[in-house]
């Protein structure tokens, strides 16, 4: 079995996601094909624009933005937590079928502590990823008292 890593960047500031989209680059400079997602943004980050160009790398976003979670309604909590749950159901399904090294998820712990996802089935794929598949998380705070199989950890200082 190939050994593969959780990434998680954390911690208040910004090159969370800078990290992560160097790590994008890096595993599409060398042919492997990467799985690019953010939640809880715009879509319109520069790095995208990028990222889009490359071969290999494909980048998903939410269609409808929502704001600030502090700002939306219960019903704006409600179909943004529909459209984020299914953003991770399609990013991780294309990360299997198309045999992804790597698979971005950037904000996706901001989703996951803001109750926008299934708790349960984001656990069951960090535990149960596919062979060989390495996941970069990235989110503002504190790390987690505990990843689910994580072996990576970068916290850019305060």
């Amino acid at each position: 079995m190939k050994q593969s890593c959780i990434h998680i960047y954390c911690g208040d500031g910004k090159g969370k996601s800078t990290a992560v989209t160097g790590l994008a680059v890096r595993a599409a400079g060398s042919g492997r094909k990467v799985i690019f997602t953010q939640f809880m943004k715009d879509g319109k980050s520069s790095e995208l624009k990028v990222l889009r160009e490359l071969p290999g790398v494909t980048v998903l976003t939410c269609e409808k933005q929502f704001g600030f979670f502090w700002n939306m309604t219960d019903e704006q909590k409600k179909e943004a937590a529909a459209a984020y749950q299914a953003l991770f159901d399609r990013a991780t399904e294309l990360a299997a079928q198309e045999d992804a090294f790597l698979l971005v998820m950037d904000e996706f712990m901001s989703c996951y502590n803001h109750g926008m996802l299934n708790r349960e089935k984001a656990q069951d794929f960090l535990k149960n990823r596919p062979e060989g598949l390495e996941v970069a998380l990235t989110f503002g705070g504190s790390p987690p008292h505990r990843c689910h199989g994580g072996t990576l950890h970068s916290r850019r200082p305060g």
